[in-house]
């Protein structure tokens, strides 16, 4: 069974930063993709970020050059470290991946992130 689970959200100012990791087992990890996505009060679920098998990455128009993916396969962990948040980046972050050896995908549960003064 492959399990993600997410930490890092909370609250932060403008202007502010948070990393935000999931954790994952059950999956190979270093042969899947592994990914961010969000959803925001009243809005679909969007792509934050993507990082595949071979360390590269993809980004959202809205963060790139504010947010950074990547994974530390020996302890398979992702991570996504968020600077200059603002308001707009409000939403509940979810970690997703893409098992290469279940050929299925896989959610986290959610962490919310709130960027308020």
């Amino acid at each position: 069974q492959v399990q993600l689970v997410e930490s890092g959200g909370g609250l932060v100012q403008p202007g502010g930063s948070l990393r935000l990791s999931c954790a994952a087992s059950g999956s190979g990890f270093s042969t899947d993709t592994m990914g961010w996505y969000r959803r925001a009060p009243g809005r679909q679920r969007e792509l934050v970020a993507l990082i595949y098998a071979s360390g590269g990455t993809h980004y959202a128009d809205a963060v790139k050059g504010r947010f950074t993916i990547s994974k530390d396969n020996t302890i398979n962990t992702m991570y996504l470290q968020m600077d200059r948040l603002g308001p707009w980046d409000t939403a509940v972050y979810y970690c997703y991946l893409n098992s290469l050896i279940r050929a299925s995908d896989y959610w986290g549960q959610g962490t919310q992130v709130t960027v308020s003064s």
